[in-house]
């Protein structure tokens, strides 16, 4: 699923391709997305200029004339493009914006189908959206009191905090491993149990992983490719995610795999060694 590096680059990509111009015509595919579309958007986009493009945790918001705005999210196999209108549609292409002043048009395809783009009217439904969708703040904003706060009032792993949307958005599976070993800190180590400088210094390595990543376009892996069809590069600099087995590039020691709650999680047990229990099925 792409997180919020790949999202991140998909928007600085499209941004000066998109801002300034007019949608032309909307062509929507039969086959649903996870937010079924409404007919009567595609007249609602008709005509209408783009005035920006910004990111909020893993959704991209095309903000239009007359304070409408094109929300979309990625899913998990989503790609978002501006490509010339006589290349052939892909497969599962769901929607197609014709733009102004050139032949070209905005694609969005998504192979597996759990991605979404919905019309919103009004800065305030927008923002109640967001809000419905229980996004915390993101992680260049997340200030210490807070992050704080989290930990200490919740029981649960690490690993289980950042991927929960309400704490931090836009983190996912790749970038909470990554940040988890840039902190020293094991994914299983409780947020309750962790002292302010620990809490301090996730928060610190969440940031400096983001960056590090978004720097290198995100990370391809399967089907994430950036706005301008370029693939990303942050796979090569993996630290710990999907190296299972393999040295850690600080101690030398091999990297290892558990599973958390039906998702796997990358360590390594020199590195990130403060762990009360280190469950049976680590690999």
């Amino acid at each position: 699923m792409p997180e919020l590096p790949e999202v991140e680059t998909i928007v600085r990509d499209l941004r000066p391709c998109l801002v300034g111009r007019r949608i032309m015509a909307v062509k929507v595919s039969r086959k649903s997305l996870r937010r079924p579309w409404q007919r009567q958007w595609q007249k609602q986009l008709i005509g209408r200029g783009i005035s920006a493009l910004r990111r909020r945790g893993k959704w991209i918001v095309l903000a239009l004339d007359g304070e409408f705005f094109l929300v979309i999210h990625l899913g998990m196999t989503g790609q978002l493009r501006v490509v010339p209108d006589r290349e052939p549609v892909a497969d599962h292409t769901h929607v197609i914006c014709q733009l102004d002043g050139s032949t070209e048009q905005l694609r969005f395809r998504d192979i597996r189908r759990f991605g979404s783009a919905t019309v919103l009217e009004d800065p305030d439904r927008l923002e109640t959206f967001f809000q419905e969708s229980n996004l915390g703040p993101e992680p260049f904003d997340l200030e210490a009191a807070y992050f704080r706060r989290c930990l200490a009032k919740t029981a649960r792993c690490l690993k289980a905090v950042l991927l929960d949307q309400r704490v931090v958005a836009g983190v996912g599976n790749i970038y909470a491993d990554e940040a988890l070993f840039e902190s020293h800190l094991h994914p299983l180590r409780r947020g309750v149990d962790l002292s302010t400088a620990e809490a301090g210094r996730l928060r610190k390595g969440i940031v400096t992983v983001m960056n590090r990543a978004i720097h290198l376009r995100g990370s391809s892996i399967r089907d994430y490719i950036g706005g301008s069809g370029l693939k990303g590069r942050y796979q090569e600099e993996f630290r710990v995610y999907g190296r299972a087995g393999q040295p850690c590039p600080r101690c030398r020691k091999a990297i290892r795999r558990l599973r958390v709650a039906g998702r796997s999680a990358h360590f390594c047990p020199g590195c990130q060694n403060k762990c009360p229990i280190v469950p049976s099925n680590v690999c």
